[in-house]
């Protein structure tokens, strides 16, 4: 077969026979096309966002100058999840197959202990719940290493439209809504984002916020440590200790963002890296994509009885391995995403009985509340970001003078006891992922929202393309399911548990969540093999925006 047939085969988006006789074979009919671009590719939440890396691209950055500027503006007009005062983990993958890995998560401050929040709301809302923001540690660390633009340029954007203003999207209007009761007790939020009462901004309103945009300036001229060590340090750390918060100057000037070495499998002759500790996502999906891997999947078995079951199955032990690993600390992590560990995993399954329950016991309580941008450059150069506040808009507060909305981090500390300790990173499900082909040349990037669904999407996401050979937008929109480790039971998207699949699950032993849910908001970008476009897809179940050249 010639290469222009295997092509063909590989992007077109059905058999089609033509009245000369000749068709088109393909393992696996498409349902619909992803965004298809020659050189580069944006996928991100945001329109804005996804122009202003798109334009830095054009100007002559790469993958890291766009991921920064990206990354900034999602801070501006996705302030519910994009952010300076959060935190986050990244991979970067250079076109010759060399990966970076920053985790850039949130610290926990010196005045940490147990006891230190009188009540749950104050771990939650409010100046206590804010740990130390990593972000433009995070952004800084990337462009330092891999950078090609000035880093003024690439905070650019995001200063324009927090001085000029933006129109709020339908989202913004809804997801605020939702915040009046929290948010109307800080000032200078309920100023920026409720007109100064318990009215949300509505969509197609102008956004403006001069005082972000004064910090996004100092940030241009004195570079990212502005933030930890600069008069922004400073307004912010008065803040706190006026109100009552945790967080000192000293505290900002002791953050840095850590380079660390990816977790990483081979799943069926594709190298997988994804973040380590202090994300236990990477564990989860390794370990779920080792389990499955000892079994046979092959297209057109997506979303059969045998499917899910082998899918829950491995979810379950994975989550039990992570238990292992970060929770009893019985599991060193080398073990836990080996082959070797995997098969014993594999072995507990069997095919018409589900794995006995464990009692219910506490899990993790990160937020669903996250976003994830992909960014691919004319180079093959790749970055995934995931980052986030922990719930919608975070902590709730602005810091005084700053426009900077920071982060409820401190809430997933309170759900660990001991990790109330001064200078650890919170624990997370983030978890952005690369994927390579066999010989090694950068393939697929991506990354999701979700908090603990966070691994569980990913890893169906990676199946749906390498086993069942959908296309890139298929396997983004297929429904999903998770194993719920805390009920023990399977939750499941509409349409992903089909009548008759829950019944004969059921019947196996699996417990299901009768309240259906949206799960997950992948951005992903993967690199076409033979042709090399650009070949990505934005989650339409947050609405995203795509774009390329």
């Amino acid at each position: 077969m010639s290469a222009l047939s295997l092509l063909l085969i590989a992007i077109l988006a059905a058999q089609e026979r033509s009245q000369s006789g000749l068709e088109i074979e393909a393992v696996r009919p498409m349902i619909a096309q992803p965004y298809r671009a020659q050189k580069a590719v944006i996928a991100s939440v945001h329109e804005l966002a996804t122009d202003a890396g798109l334009q830095i691209l054009k100007d002559g950055g790469n993958a890291i100058d766009a991921a920064v500027a990206v990354a900034f503006v999602l801070a501006v007009v996705h302030p519910e999840a994009g952010n300076l005062g959060g935190s986050g983990f990244l991979l970067a993958s250079l076109r010759d197959g060399k990966a970076m890995a920053i985790d850039y998560g949130g610290v926990s401050p010196a005045a940490t202990k147990p006891g230190i929040f009188l009540n749950s709301r104050e771990a939650n809302v409010g100046y206590k719940s804010v740990a130390i923001p990593g972000t433009p540690a995070g952004m800084g660390m990337l462009h330092a290493k891999l950078g090609k633009l000035p880093w003024k340029r690439c905070l650019e954007p995001a200063r324009k439209l927090a001085k000029n203003g933006f129109a709020a999207s339908l989202r913004m209007e809804l997801i605020l809504k939702l915040q009046v009761p929290v948010m109307k007790a800080y000032p200078d939020s309920a100023r920026i984002f409720l007109h100064g009462s318990t009215v949300p901004l509505r969509q197609g309103e102008k956004v403006v916020q001069p005082e972000l945009a004064d910090t996004i300036a100092r940030l241009q001229k004195h570079g990212w440590r502005e933030f930890y060590e600069g008069e922004t340090a400073r307004r912010i750390a008065a803040d706190m200790a006026a109100h009552g918060g945790l967080i000192t100057e000293q505290d900002l000037k002791s953050y840095h963002a850590a380079l660390v070495d990816p977790l990483e499998t081979v799943y069926r002759g594709h190298r997988i890296l994804t973040m380590p500790h202090s994300s236990s996502g990477g564990v989860v999906l390794l370990a779920a994509l080792n389990t499955i891997e000892n079994f046979s999947l092959a297209p057109g078995e997506e979303g059969s009885t045998r499917v899910r079951h082998l899918q829950a199955e491995a979810l379950q032990l994975a989550l039990k391995t992570r238990r292992q690993v970060q929770d009893d600390e019985s599991l060193p992590v080398t073990e836990a995403v080996s082959k070797t560990f995997s098969k014993t995993l594999a072995a507990l399954i069997t095919m018409d009985h589900a794995l006995p329950q464990d009692p219910p016991r506490q899990g993790p309580r990160e937020s669903p509340d996250t976003t994830h941008f992909t960014v691919v450059d004319a180079e093959g150069n790749m970055v995934s970001n995931t980052y986030t506040l922990s719930g919608f808009y975070g902590s709730q507060v602005v810091a005084k003078g700053t426009g900077v909305l920071l982060n409820n981090h401190m809430s997933v500390f309170a759900g660990y006891p001991k990790t109330m300790k001064p200078g650890l990173r919170y624990l997370s499900a983030m978890a952005p992922t690369l994927v390579f082909r066999a010989d090694g040349t950068p393939w697929l990037a991506l990354g999701t929202p979700g908090g603990m669904t966070i691994p569980s999407t990913i890893f169906q996401v990676i199946s749906n393309v390498i086993d069942f050979r959908m296309s890139l937008r298929d396997a983004i929109e297929y429904p999903r399911i998770h194993f719920d480790q805390t009920q023990q039971r399977i939750d499941a998207e509409p349409g992903a548990l089909v009548l008759d699949v829950a019944d004969r699950l059921k019947a196996m032993g699996h417990r299901l969540n009768p309240k259906l849910r949206s799960q997950g908001d992948v951005n992903a970008i993967l690199i076409e093999e033979g042709s090399g476009w650009r070949v990505g897809w934005s989650d339409g179940r947050r609405g995203g925006a795509i774009k390329g050249f």
